[in-house]
């Protein structure tokens, strides 16, 4: 038995061994990750690699911002500040604040709106999935997705680039309030892109996040409400978080942040302040030329592009002026113009905006149930919220003293979203920060059956069940279970209580229809399990990281008593159980008290679902109770109303389906039979079990908010992303190679008229050179823009062909004083040391003779090859291919250098030999004046000097010890051994001081 045990506990060893170098193998392809903070109008990534721990990407021109604009022409493409230089030149061309588009069909508001302020734009329908696209040219257009994956392709080029090794991982933020048609939208361009997300993190969260991890210290057990003000460039967020320290299973006590309440403005930015001023200055320019019949400005798209640049320059001058001139050459018809804008006039423009201030600090306080007493402190993000007056509305709304500025509000959202990323990544470890984001927009499932409300008459019931929550926590996973089905049937997935958005927020929201599930084979799988007793058909649903909801499975579910056989568990069974302990497979108490969980299975109960429709507490009834090993946790509770015989059981956690069998007789539904034995007897007795069977269930899901693109689309567009940015590396491989052609050409022409170059070539090779570089250069410019990648490197590679043995002549001229002062300085050194081990003695030598004679032999010869190739050297002219090369001298040094080497680890290494003392020979009395330190100093003598042999003097050291540059190769020797005891104790002996 214990020899079993034995083998049972190496296997698991061995198979917890094979998993973590399987681990270690797939961290080798993952050793960086970055984060895109996705902004309306610019962006900034970050990235967290071995050595750099989160830093923020410097882009081409090293800025620490990065604008999201796309220029898009028929053979190129430009990004970030390159492309917004060219917004004037080619505005139809240049894409930007493009993510409004994201997941909306053709009739939204928000299409309209895009459509009302960037004009110079052709906005083409999908029919099939009812969407817009961009139409550049008739043959080129792009979806919003496929323009978002051009940025987040371009911002993981700029990651990796900052790196230097490739990049996959990413977590991606996203506004707070986007749906899950949006959200999909992101995960299918990021898809285009080739990133794996790890997360779509919601910004507000990440500025929350940020905000924490630096302040860790700060965060204790202590609940503290913080309220932090985003206003962007496209909208505003309000996030009310909550900071104190909580214990987790995992790592004990650790900081959490909770999102208490959210409220947003999906159109209130700086953006739209923006656009007040150019519509103003747009009105200055035409009443400056009113009535030179000319035509409005607002119909010159390049204008109209100069003027936003210009409001946009304005907007941020007059946040720290008073008034500021604007001004921009040849606005139009080279016609100059120039005007005065005080701030007051701008807060004029803008003063509907700013009233909307306030909004969504109420829609936050009122989600979190919260007043303006309990938060702490208000804190800024966001680049529109350095305009003052949105400032002085914002502390008059809130009623604080000031307003938190301790945060770099455009870098926030960036820092968090990079820490959650390696936090989710397995190649680095973190200190733990649990996060419980919140659902925005709460879901709910819709299903109808028929009732017998009297005897003979049959009436259709609509059924509603709250799935997840307004302001739940998330990640979660939920089933619920319908219990009364036994053939096939549907069931709707919508949004729920949509209350607290506005009219016109709810058509900017879209279809607040999901998607309806069919399914198929619930009749089969009842006739399959005929004999079984049914326990409902179970859907299990997932609230991932990203928020976005997934349907993972259906189930039909049977149970039935079976015999329980009193064997033994057999070998395998212990052996899993062994290895699920070591993984942490066991189950604690604990389990359910951590909230923090990274998949949270929670049961939703019924008086919450009751709220919405307080008519049907009576359909279903809770399916899961908490299982009896599991105590920490008290049974939810069911009203007293819940008794109806054909109910459908309610929403509950996975783990709950196990602990059906362990029911309390109270419990199960009305007309059951069965009475649960007592404990005593049940453990003596053990004559049934029950036995579980699961049967899949097909699915068929009905997208009703927004189609996703199939696979085959998607596929496309991904290939067509891919293509395009194969053809921006063959163009930037092609400039590359045309810069490095016309870089040597000017280089080589400019060489040949130096005094170095003109003494190792004749008249004619220069003229010969000189000639084919021209001949090069007149090529480049006239047929340069048609040749190819692989023409301009021929060219490249013939010039440089024809210089070869002219730069091999200057080149070899300039190493030669070096390598041969290196090189005498080497034969000194050696001749030296070759001298001074001949000096020992032979009774206390190291060295044989062989090896000396090998030393000298190789120093010898390297002296006279030396002489030979420098004679010969000297009798040959300049412009001669030289016979003394460089390569040849590193050669011969590294010959001689090899002997000397050995020669000196043998003397390291070798031991000195033992002398016989004499039978007179006694040991020396230390002087009575000698202090204890000296007595118990010991001294290692040379070898064979003994213990008598007094030390020299300095004085006489440097007598003996001849010249300094010599003392390196001299080896230290003794006297023998007769000279030392005929020699006065008294007088100084004299030795060798020739030291190795």
């Amino acid at each position: 038995m214990a020899t079993t045990v034995r083998r049972q506990r190496r296997l698991a060893c061995w198979t917890l061994m094979a998993v973590l170098l399987a681990d270690l193998v797939a961290l080798s392809d993952m050793l960086a990750v970055m984060s895109v903070d996705l902004g309306s109008e610019s962006m900034k990534v970050a990235i967290v690699k071995p050595g750099v721990p989160m830093e923020i990407v410097l882009n081409k021109e090293s800025r620490r911002k990065t604008p999201v604009t796309v220029t898009l022409k028929e053979n190129e493409r430009f990004f970030g500040d390159s492309a917004a230089s060219l917004a004037i030149k080619n505005p139809k061309a240049t894409l930007r604040y493009f993510q409004q588009l994201l997941g909306k069909q053709k009739d939204n508001p928000h299409v309209a709106l895009y459509r009302d302020r960037f004009p110079e734009h052709e906005l083409g329908f999908d029919l099939q999935r009812q969407t817009v696209y961009f139409q550049i040219s008739p043959q080129l257009h792009f979806s919003p997705e496929e323009v978002l994956g051009m940025v987040l392709n371009y911002s993981r080029s700029l990651a990796e680039d900052f790196a230097e090794q490739p990049i996959k991982d990413a977590v991606i933020t996203v506004p707070a309030f986007f749906n899950q048609a949006e959200r999909r939208a992101v995960l299918q361009a990021a898809r285009m892109a080739g990133l794996k997300v790890l997360q779509l993190i919601n910004d507000n969260t990440a500025i929350a996040l940020s905000y924490g991890v630096f302040r860790r210290k700060d965060i204790n057990t202590t609940a503290q409400n913080i309220m932090f003000y985003d206003m962007g460039s496209g909208s505003t967020v309000c996030t009310i978080v909550t900071y104190q320290t909580v214990k987790t299973k995992e790592a004990g006590m650790q900081p959490q942040l909770q999102i208490r309440g959210v409220g947003f403005d999906r159109t209130l930015g700086g953006l739209e302040m923006e656009l007040r001023l150019r519509e103003h200055l747009a009105r200055l320019f035409n009443e400056q030329r009113k009535g030179q019949r000319v035509k409005d400005v607002r119909e010159n798209p390049r204008a109209m592009a100069k003027l936003l640049r210009e409001a946009n320059r304005l907007k941020t001058v007059l946040s720290a002026n008073a008034d500021h001139m604007a001004q921009i050459e040849g606005l139009m018809d080279d016609v100059d113009f120039k005007a005065k804008v005080t701030r007051v006039e701008f807060e004029e423009l803008c003063a509907d905006l700013f009233e909307r201030v306030p909004g969504p600090v109420q829609q936050a306080l009122q989600s979190a149930k919260m007043n303006l007493d309990e938060i702490e402190q208000v804190i800024l993000v966001g680049g529109a919220t350095r305009v003052p007056k949105v400032q002085e509305v914002l502390l008059k709304a809130v009623g604080k003293e000031e307003l938190g500025k301790n945060i770099n509000a455009d870098e926030a959202a960036a820092m968090g979203a990079v820490y959650q990323a390696a936090a989710l990544s397995k190649a680095f470890k973190v200190k733990p920060f649990v996060v419980r984001d919140a659902v925005i927009y709460p879901i709910l499932v819709e299903f109808t059956r028929e009732v017998e409300e009297e005897p003979g008459v049959r009436s259709v019931k609509h059924n509603k069940r709250v799935l997840f929550s307004r302001m739940g926590p998330y990640p979660q996973r939920k089933v619920i279970t319908f219990n009364r089905y036994s053939h096939d049937f549907n069931f709707h997935i919508n949004y729920g209580d949509l209350g607290f958005l506005g009219p016109e927020e709810l058509r900017v929201f879209g279809s607040q229809n999901l998607t309806t599930v069919k399914l198929k084979g619930v009749g089969e799988s009842f006739k399959k399990y005929a004999d079984y007793e049914s326990k409902g058909i179970k859907a299990h649903f997932n609230l991932d990281e990203s928020g976005v909801l997934s349907l993972d499975r259906v189930e039909s579910v049977f149970e039935t008593l079976v015999e329980d056989s009193p064997e033994e568990e057999s070998t395998l069974t212990k052996l899993g159980n062994t290895i699920s302990s070591l993984f942490g497979g066991g189950t604690t108490p604990d389990t359910k008290e951590n909230g923090t969980n990274t998949i949270q299975e929670e049961e939703e109960s019924l008086t919450e679902g009751s709220k919405d429709e307080p008519g049907e507490q009576a359909e279903l009834k809770e399916e899961a109770e908490t299982p009896v090993e599991d105590t920490s946790q008290p049974p939810p509770h069911e009203p007293k109303g819940d008794v109806a015989p054909e109910g459908e059981k309610a929403i509950n956690k996975e783990n709950g389906e196990t602990s059906e069998a362990q029911k309390p007789s109270d419990k199960r539904e009305p007309g059951s039979e069965a009475v649960s034995p007592a404990p005593e007897e049940e453990k003596k007795q053990k004559p049934s079990r029950k036995q579980k069977m699961v049967e899949e269930i097909g699915v068929e899901l009905v997208i009703l908010d927004l189609p996703d693109l199939s696979e085959d689309k998607l596929a496309h567009s991904a290939q067509k992303l891919q293509d395009l940015t194969v053809r921006d590396l063959e163009k930037q491989e092609r400039e590359k190679a045309a810069n490095s052609l016309e870089a040597f050409i000017f280089e080589t022409q400019d060489k040949l008229y130096q005094s170095e170059y003109k003494e190792v070539s004749t008249e004619a090779q220069r003229e010969e050179i000189s000639g084919r570089l021209s001949a090069a250069s007149t090529w480049l410019e006239d047929e340069g823009f048609g040749a190819t990648t692989v023409m301009l490197k021929e060219k490249l590679a013939e010039l440089k062909k024809l210089c070869q043995e002219l730069f091999f002549r200057v080149e070899e001229r300039k190493k030669w004083p070096e390598r041969l002062s290196a090189l005498d300085n080497l034969l000194n050194h050696s001749s030296m040391f070759l001298k001074g081990a001949r000096l020992i003695p032979e009774m206390d030598r190291i060295f044989t003779e062989v090896e000396m004679t090998t030393l000298e032999k190789v120093i010898n010869e390297t002296w006279a090859w030396k002489n030979a190739t420098m004679a010969e050297q000297a009798k040959l002219p300049t412009t001669e291919k030289p016979v003394l090369l460089s390569k040849d001298i590193e050669a011969k040094m590294m010959a001689l250098d090899r002997e000397v080497q050995y020669l000196l680890n043998k003397a390291k290494f070798t031991k000195p030999r033992p002398r016989p003392k004499g039978k007179n020979e006694t040991r020396a009395e230390p002087p009575l004046n000698v202090s204890a330190s000296d007595q118990g100093e010991k001294v290692i003598h040379p070898p064979g000097q003994t213990e008598d042999a007094k030390p020299i003097s300095e004085s006489e050291k440097e007598t003996r010890s001849g010249p300094a540059d010599a003392e390196p190769l001299e080896l230290e020797g003794p006297g023998t051994e007769s000279e030392q005891k005929e020699q006065p104790t008294g007088q100084k002996q004299t030795l060798k001081n020739d030291e190795l």
